[in-house]
């Protein structure tokens, strides 16, 4: 029992570390390919701290309790999924990480980030909550759908028999593994806020989808939605990383050692998918709001496609 905490804290603990990490590179990468020199991808581990010593400061005159506790509840439903999934299958013991439960456990911080945003009474806030109620409801049947073939895949909804279980079944070898891979990936940007479905830059309040939702709040509470998104992002990137790339089958070494070499080269895969997003990012526009149903369709048909061929390659 003692051991199963502590390698549970201590992925958790891992996860934040390096949740802002994914968001530094992209913006590095943007920038680059824009001439730019661009701040350090270092610079929203910055941020984080720069709002965390702040005070949180209230504007709204309907704002209530929910308003206070959602960044609370934001992150720790946010860490509890991301305490679901391993970062690597090394370790001495068995995570007990559902994939249904995980993705639910993420929409309860969905939910009470949409009820904030409502509780403002912010023109701003309610047209965000309603946009990406709306976002979510279209792309959340290809997570499920991906999620379930996973599942009836490797007999398993456990992440990490999931996770251990691809390191002898040759993924990207098939094109199940390909077409669930291109689905979890567009479903990544949609869930992440990322283009071409959101601007997390963007200053025009018309065009926002998720950052609309916390224009009301600030210093320590901003720093924990902004924690708790980084996370998300870390949990999904993990996701496609350690699923579809598994790299433990390459490591003979067992123990800490193994452990110690296996996070290396989880490390390096989160940089390069990072490193993908921020080229997707760089070689396409923003789409229009209507239009992101198409998107959402297309992913929903790869997962779609997917699960069909599960049944065909039987």
């Amino acid at each position: 029992m003692t051991t199963f905490l502590t390698y549970t804290v201590l992925q958790t603990l891992l996860m934040i570390i390096l949740a802002p990490l994914p968001t530094g590179i992209i913006k590095k990468v943007k920038a680059r390919f824009q001439k730019r020199r661009g701040a350090s991808i270092f610079q929203p581990y910055y941020d984080i701290i720069k709002l965390l010593k702040k005070p949180s400061v209230t504007v709204s005159e309907t704002a209530s309790k929910i308003f206070t506790i959602t960044p609370y509840i934001l992150l720790g439903s946010t860490l509890a999924a991301a305490s679901f999934v391993p970062l690597t299958t090394k370790i001495p013991v068995t995570l007990p990480g559902d994939i249904i439960v995980m993705i639910y456990t993420l929409a309860l911080g969905g939910f009470f980030l949409t009820l904030t945003a409502l509780d403002t009474s912010s023109t701003f806030g309610g047209m965000g909550s309603s946009r990406e109620n709306t976002l979510t409801s279209i792309i959340e049947p290809a997570l499920i759908i991906a999620a379930v073939a996973l599942s009836v895949y490797y007999h398993s909804t456990n992440l990490q028999t999931i996770m251990t279980a691809s390191l002898h079944s040759s993924p990207l070898s098939d094109a199940f593994h390909l077409l669930l891979l291109i689905a979890l990936f567009m479903v990544t940007i949609a869930e992440t806020a990322r283009i071409p479905i959101d601007d997390p830059s963007t200053h025009l309040e018309l065009t926002m989808i998720h950052e609309a939702m916390i224009l009301e709040y600030s210093g320590r509470h901003l720093g924990l939605m902004e924690l708790s998104a980084y996370l998300k992002q870390m949990i999904y990137i993990t996701l496609i990383a350690n699923v579809f790339f598994p790299h433990d089958q390459f490591i003979m070494q067992t123990g800490v050692t193994g452990v110690i070499l296996s996070l290396a080269v989880f490390v390096v895969k989160i940089i390069v998918i990072s490193i993908i997003l921020g080229l997707i990012e760089t070689n396409t526009v923003k789409l229009r709001f209507f239009t992101i149903a198409n998107y959402a369709a297309l992913a929903v048909i790869f997962s779609l496609l997917g699960f069909i061929c599960l049944y065909i390659l039987k």
